[in-house]
């Protein structure tokens, strides 16, 4: 039996002792009879330390199921040394339990600390607590309802093992004409293809979804972001981990959903509307709209998914007879799906307003910025064998450039290797500046100095332009990795390519290997001549107090 240290018993044991008699016992937290609950939602167990001469809680904890013996006492010394107010520390001078492996188990452990354990089959005032807690769960509004909690969840699993979000991007808007329940026409957009969140918001009108795509694209602040969020008119269903437990604050600890077992995935749904804000409740009639949507979306993946993989966003539209649950004479109703490629057009144009602002020229450069890639990031030139190639453009986030003829060793790279979270963060921005369109090398030059660079720049389809490195010019090392460059560039015609990668404080630092390649940017090269901007001036920065 595991026991308290001599220094911890010694400090206990100068907590004043009070005349109380405090009870304590572990019970589930819900309710046992409560017919909405689900069975993620029963596993823990309550802890509760009272003060039956006050008539105060001291102490009260929730805990796994599995968790020992010790976690009774963890919270018992807390309500000794650090009590819920008004109590203070204190130690009592008799404890009852309604349980005799714990009455014994706390006997063995406190026996130093001059504390009476006796056994009582009723708790009187924790008895009262407990029904208390049990009458707020039955009285609470189930997330759904009843009788569609089985059918939702199997469409939700069903809706997360089709993985649209691998064809379909957010703007590629799929409507949902229902024509039923007061509602008209959804419009579904599939979130997941980052690799940050996955689901389906079903918003009620385009002019809700178009809204929110416009305050998103004009504003960074957080607190506006949050407005124009609950400012949404729509359904969702969203996908989160079973458990958070063993998360840290490490950020190389972040698991991508996809990556979990289907029995780690935790379907959640919802509403939100402008003046009702986020609601993780669907009520019964929302709950049969979105079942209706569900099913009638899945049957469209499924009969046209091999045209939605193709890479554009094909004109589509198939008419669904959707059977009704829990109607008596198998209800049907009809439903027509289709897709939107005017919309989500229409959705990429929004995104790329700025692109078009006057004053900046030509769209082929707008400006130089160097806010794509991490500072820390890990940086290489190099190739990727012809075999390697086939691989990534089935396995990871892959953007085609053209008809690549495998000449020579492969396919010439920059290699950036990052952190996971900051990786899809590069990914995203690439995304949302319409995609990679070629990786250029440019002269730049110190105007203080005699020292001259080979700066590295990638060129994205909306006209702008990142720095990703800088290199001395005379640099043997970046001059051989130069000269390599230019001859595969010349074996593939131009085309070359740029992968982003995870792992920066693991093991493969530095030596990325295949699990960690999370995309692949095909693009072409550009020389200084073609890029057209001359040598760039690097600007000394100033300081003044």
């Amino acid at each position: 039996m595991t026991s308290f240290n001599r220094s911890t018993s010694r400090r206990l044991k100068k907590l004043p002792q009070i005349p109380s008699v405090w009870e304590g016992d572990r019970r589930p937290l819900s309710s046992h009879h409560s017919s909405h609950q689900q069975p993620e939602d029963r596993k823990g167990e309550c802890i509760l330390w009272v003060d039956g001469s006050q008539g105060i809680v001291r102490g009260m904890d929730v805990v796994a199921t599995d968790s020992g013996p010790e976690a009774i006492v963890r919270t018992l010394m807390r309500a000794m040394e650090n009590p819920h107010s008004p109590a203070k520390p204190s130690r009592p001078q008799r404890i009852v339990v309604r349980d005799r492996e714990i009455q014994f188990y706390l006997r063995g452990v406190l026996q130093d600390l001059d504390i009476a354990i006796d056994y009582t089959p009723e708790l009187p005032l924790i008895d009262e607590l407990f029904r208390g807690f049990a009458e707020i769960i039955e009285n609470q509004i189930p997330d759904l309802p009843p009788q569609y909690v089985q059918l939702l969840h199997e469409k939700a699993y069903a809706i997360w093992e089709a993985s649209p979000w691998e064809f379909l991007e957010e703007q590629q808007i799929i409507s949902i004409e229902i024509n039923n329940w007061d509602i008209s026409t959804l419009y579904a957009s599939v979130m997941g293809m980052l690799g940050m969140e996955y689901g389906i918001l079903l918003y009620r009108s385009s002019e809700s979804l178009k809204r929110f795509r416009a305050a998103v694209l004009r504003d960074d602040d957080t607190e506006n972001l949050e407005e124009a969020f609950l400012k949404q008119d729509c359904l969702f269903l969203t996908f989160e981990r079973m458990s958070d437990f063993d998360v840290t604050d490490d950020e190389e600890e972040y698991e991508d959903l996809a990556e979990l077992p289907l029995s780690e995935i935790k379907p959640s749904f919802g509403n939100i509307h402008p003046l009702e804000g986020l609601r993780s409740v669907l009520y019964d009639e929302e709950a049969l709209i979105v079942y209706v949507a569900l099913e009638s979306l899945l049957q469209f993946i499924y009969d046209h998914r091999r045209q939605l993989e193709v890479g554009n966003f094909p004109n589509l539209s198939h008419r669904y007879r959707i059977k009704l649950p829990e109607s008596e004479d198998t209800e049907f109703i009809s439903i027509n799906v289709s897709t939107m490629p005017k919309l989500a057009a229409e959705l990429e144009e929004m995104a790329n307003f700025d692109s078009e602002e006057e004053g900046y020229g030509t769209p082929m450069f707008r400006s130089l910025r160097d806010d794509l890639i991490p500072d820390d990031s890990f940086l290489s030139l190099g190739v990727v064998s012809w075999e390697m190639l086939d691989y990534l453009q089935k396995g990871v986030k892959y953007q085609k450039a053209g008809d690549i003829k495998p000449v020579g060793d492969g396919l010439p790279v920059i290699l950036i290797q990052t952190s996971r979270p900051k990786a899809k963060t590069v990914i995203e921005n690439i995304e949302q500046a319409g995609g990679l369109k070629a990786i250029c090398f440019n002269p730049g030059a110190d105007p203080l100095g005699s020292e001259r660079y080979d700066l590295g720049l990638l060129q994205t389809h909306n006209g702008e332009l990142f720095l990703f490195g800088e290199f001395e010019d005379d640099d043997p090392t970046h001059v051989e990795a130069r000269r390599k460059w230019n001859q595969r560039c010349k074996n593939t015609k131009g085309y070359c390519g740029l992968i982003i990668a995870k792992g920066l404080t693991g093991a493969s630092r530095a030596n990325p290997q295949l699990r960690d390649m999370m995309a692949l940017f095909e693009a072409v090269s550009l020389s200084p001549k073609e890029l057209g901007i001359g040598t760039l001036q690097l600007m000394p920065e100033l300081q003044f107090e």
